[in-house]
């Protein structure tokens, strides 16, 4: 465990472990395949989850260490959704992209509000946690959007792009200025996602709508 504090290297007199590098990297790969709709994101998120779980449990983000743990889970569900009848077919395409159904938004926003609630009573009440709201706020969003990813709902990534939003300042308030930076660059990717998402909702209607016209 301690390897994965050691020092990668040293920026502007910051030092920036392993477990900080190889996250960010894991990170942006995977958010990279997600937005192209590449399977393969799913086990390169797996290891994402298991080096940022040990960076935020060092920085007392205990909110985002625990939401490793189920990202992992709703990662294996995730890879389980997309992987399903594929039949060798391109990745994911078995799966399409769909709109966010009004039901499923008020379940989501339901959802939300309580995770917010339990997350931060257990950081308040239980924890050492310096910043509670926040951790628990990044949380609940987080968790929204990984289940909206998984099942494929376009709206997911705006949910995505709120998550980081509030996770730069958090994590550059925690000295982690190289997991702010990471979360910075999913924010630009989480929007090339949403604009390629939307292009596929289109050609998915598109058969559709010509044979209404028909």
């Amino acid at each position: 465990m301690e390897l994965f504090f050691e020092p990668a290297f040293t920026a502007w007199g910051e030092p920036f472990s392993w477990a900080e590098v190889i996250g960010a990297v894991t990170g942006v790969l995977c958010v990279w395949w997600v937005s192209r709709e590449v399977i393969w994101n799913f086990p390169v998120g797996l290891a994402n989850n298991v080096f940022l779980l040990v960076v935020f449990m060092d920085a007392k983000l205990y909110a985002d260490g625990v939401l490793q743990i189920v990202f992992f889970a709703l990662g294996v569900y995730g890879w389980t959704v997309w992987a399903r009848g594929t039949g060798g077919g391109r990745d994911g395409d078995q799966e399409p992209v769909r709109r966010t159904t009004r039901r499923e938004w008020v379940g989501l926003a339901v959802a939300g509000v309580l995770l917010l609630g339990a997350s931060f009573a257990w950081l308040r009440h239980f924890t050492d946690s310096p910043v509670p709201f926040w951790d628990s706020l990044a949380l609940a969003l987080s968790l929204v959007a990984t289940y909206g990813q998984a099942r494929k709902l376009v709206e997911s990534w705006w949910v995505w792009i709120a998550v980081d939003v509030v996770s730069v300042p958090l994590f550059l308030s925690r000295g982690l200025p190289l997991i702010a930076l990471l979360y910075l660059v999913y924010g630009i990717i989480c929007i090339r996602g949403l604009i390629a998402w939307r292009r596929a909702l289109v050609r998915q209607e598109a058969p559709v709508a010509e044979v209404v016209a028909a």
